[in-house]
């Protein structure tokens, strides 16, 4: 194949894959929106969309290793369109669960594992396949700012239908939204060529579960999982309880994703030039210091959307590093599923953020406790990451 015809093809995949990534990562980013209108319609306590999104969040981390895995086997764009329909079928039939276990069933069930099948990090091994070694970091950061691109721009929408429509007719048009993704998919097909020689599948989890600074990178992204998942679902309601105006808590979201623009793809061209590992330290050490922050101050539109900014820059920057490692040490050929073994940590994180919020919420009327949680897990995130041998794992046996 020409340079030249290469090239094209690699761009294709990469508007492809960042145009996916805008409606599978945006249009999850409204969902909390939605919290407190559904929970006061049904009345509800906040630990029942709470346990919801908590299951949602757990079964697309546990879901990951097997789609990557899938679509490592059998191809990109079968898994991406299954990953489509599961997540706009689970969205749209949300305002038909009447009962606890239903909303578990749709929003939990149904949209967890098609996240799982439609995950990012499915599309940026697509990516990191369609591009040279050396540009893999730098594409993963395009691929992960396109789905902030998303947040930025879909949270306002969400918000926008919530007022015109109200939050059932809202919900079923967000998951009308995703069937968007079905045609993507197609544009993202292919699978890793298999090389003569090469390590299966069970010899590559071997090594990786064999690998000190592997596990390191599970830790840490774990405290990434907490982070994003309490404050994309307990946000809004949090901003109610302090006063602050209904309609900040959409622009909040979107300044986030769109100030996480900025920060995935700094990232991703830093993490081509400076170490990898140092980068992550900074970048949990100061959500530490942003949470902290913003606890101290007394809330108010600015406080809001200065937290929202600077959070935003340190949002998902983590996963172009943290993609980037697992590519370094272990290679690109089962770079889906190693990284999404780890992004099951990321999402037990996120179980456990979400869920303790809102049991938290209703056992005290306060987040405080989890905020302050989260600021000593930024702390713990920042330490675990600095062990990490950053170089290849058959370069690298002493820390295993």
């Amino acid at each position: 194949m020409k340079a030249a015809e290469a090239g094209r093809i690699a761009m294709v995949v990469i508007v492809a894959g960042c145009l996916f990534n805008i409606f599978s990562f945006g249009l999850r980013t409204g969902y909390g929106l939605f919290l407190e209108p559904m929970s006061a319609t049904y009345g509800w306590g906040r630990e029942v969309f709470s346990f919801a999104s908590a299951i949602q969040n757990l079964l697309w981390g546990l879901g990951v290793p097997f789609a990557a895995a899938a679509a490592d086997r059998w191809g990109t764009a079968r898994v991406l369109a299954l990953g489509a329909l599961l997540y706009g079928g689970g969205t749209a039939l949300m305002p038909f669960a009447t009962e606890p276990w239903m909303l578990t069933a749709t929003m939990g069930v149904m949209v967890g594992l098609g996240l799982s099948c439609a995950s990012f990090s499915i599309v940026l091994a697509a990516l990191g396949r369609a591009v040279p070694a050396e540009q893999r970091t730098w594409a993963f950061g395009l691929g992960t700012a396109a789905g902030s691109l998303g947040q930025f721009l879909i949270a306002p929408v969400e918000q926008l239908l919530l007022g015109l429509l109200g939050w059932s007719s809202a919900l079923v048009a967000v998951g009308a939204m995703a069937l968007v993704m079905l045609p993507l998919a197609w544009l993202l097909r292919g699978r890793p060529a298999q090389v003569a020689g090469q390590q299966s599948l069970g010899e590559a989890l071997r090594e990786a579960g064999s690998h000190l600074s592997y596990w390191y990178l599970v830790a840490g992204f774990f405290v990434c999982g907490f982070h994003v998942a309490f404050i994309l679902t307990h946000l809004p309601p949090y901003l109610k309880d302090v006063g602050v105006p209904a309609s900040v808590a959409g622009w909040s979201l979107a300044l986030v994703g769109l100030f996480n623009i900025v920060g995935s793809y700094t990232a991703g061209v830093l993490g081509g030039r400076r170490s990898k590992k140092w980068l992550l330290s900074l970048i949990y050490l100061g959500r530490a210091v942003v949470i902290t922050a913003f606890v101290l101050t007394p809330p108010s539109t600015a406080s809001v959307l200065v937290f929202a900014a600077a959070m935003g820059l340190l949002w998902l920057s983590t996963v172009p590093l943290t993609s980037g490692l697992v590519a370094l040490m272990f290679g690109p050929r089962y770079m889906a599923t190693l990284f999404g073994i780890v992004f099951f940590s990321h999402q037990v994180g996120a179980f456990i953020g979400v869920w303790l919020g809102g049991r938290i919420y209703d056992a005290t009327g306060s987040y405080d406790l989890v905020w302050w949680f989260g600021v000593a897990l930024g702390v713990f995130a920042a330490l675990v990451h600095l062990p990490i041998a950053e170089r290849s794992a058959r370069l690298a046996p002493a820390l295993r």
